[in-house]
């Protein structure tokens, strides 16, 4: 064998030996890869319980303020009901911080899960690698037997194979427990993403999502013929249920007006619940009137079901070149209108 033989077979057994360690370059990286999103992981779990304990304050100040206004006597109602309002104002406020945090967490558990599956993708694509390195070994190893005893070769070879075998195994193995974990990952998001989207009582849509799809139908109503009815809903009467039922009667009741508007609404239009016991409507297409006789059926539906049952309604219709924040300022009045209509006066009490 020429010297210019010999180191053509040494450069072909170096290249194969080249070849076998290049996937375990990856390793580490890989590893540290793991460590990151592991700790982003607890740090997004860590996020959002602060982002679920904040929204349940808000719920609970929000509470409060309806509280405050159902107790209010007479004289001080209107003073009191402004008052409230401010409260329940800032309530949403936190409610929807809290709810855009979450879905900010959301999205991030979103993007761990999908660099997992890159991580998954690379160990399998280093195990393959090293078993084609391991063959590669080989092939250069039998080519260049004569330079040591065939039993010798054989040996270191068979010893590194199984070695390369042996990581590609536990590399395919981890990439199947990373794909399980970004599976679990996704799964948890989108029930995460339901927890931050919809009210979990009621099912209706949280005011974030809410405001998002009022302006959708805002938005669509401009490009066609205009015609959109907000209605402003509040159930009444439900402090007192609360205190002389307790308060699972009270969330029965919330989930039967929201069924109650599903059933008489279409399937379209959003619900909203934009405080404690306060919902949104959007009805596009529809006129006062229609958006009227709609939420009298669904008065008369909770009446059927549940005693002492009721709403009050402020039906708006979209103006032209109206904001959504203007549209749902009118129908706040115009609930506020219709919640002193259907209250009697001090005179009508004596008579």
């Amino acid at each position: 064998m020429t010297q210019s033989e010999g180191a053509g077979s040494s450069s072909d057994g170096d290249a194969g030996q080249d070849a076998a360690h290049t996937p375990g370059l990856r390793d580490q990286t890989m590893s540290d890869s793991d460590q990151t999103l592991a700790d982003s992981d607890q740090a997004r779990s860590d996020s959002d319980q602060a982002s679920a304990d904040q929204d349940q304050q808000a719920s609970d100040l929000d509470q409060a303020a309806a509280d405050l206004e159902q107790d209010a006597p007479d004289a001080r109602r209107t003073a009191t009901y402004k008052a409230a309002r401010e409260d329940r104002r800032k309530a949403s406020d936190q409610r929807l911080a809290a709810a855009t945090q979450r879905a900010r967490t959301t999205a991030e558990r979103l993007g761990a899960a999908h660099q997992r599956d890159l991580t998954a993708r690379a160990r399998d694509q280093a195990a393959l690698e090293r078993d084609e390195a391991a063959e590669a070994l080989e092939l250069a190893t039998v080519a260049d037997g004569a330079k040591q005893t065939a039993a010798q070769r054989l040996a270191a070879l068979r010893a590194r194979a199984a070695h390369d075998r042996t990581r590609a195994a536990a590399d395919r193995a981890g990439a199947a427990a990373d794909r399980a974990a970004a599976a679990e990952d996704r799964a948890r998001a989108a029930i995460e993403l339901r927890h931050a989207y919809h009210d979990d009582l009621t099912g209706a849509l949280r005011r974030e999502m809410g405001e998002v799809a009022l302006q959708h139908e805002v938005d669509r109503a401009r490009r066609g013929d205009g015609r959109l009815v907000l209605a402003f809903v509040d159930v009444d009467k439900l402090k007192a249920l609360n205190d002389r039922a307790g308060h699972n009667a009270g969330d029965a009741l919330l989930k039967a007006v929201v069924s109650a508007m599903r059933n008489r609404l279409r399937s379209f239009d959003p619900v909203v619940r934009y405080g404690g016991d306060e919902f949104i409507c959007a009805l596009a297409g529809a006129n006062p009137q229609e958006a009227a006789t709609r939420f009298d059926e669904i008065q008369e539906e909770l009446a059927r079901e549940h005693d002492d049952a009721g709403i009050s309604v402020g039906v708006v219709e979209l103006m032209a070149d109206e904001s959504l924040d203007d549209l749902i300022s009118r129908g706040d009045a115009a609930l506020y209108e219709a919640k002193g209509r259907a209250r009697p006066t001090p005179s009508s009490v004596q008579a």
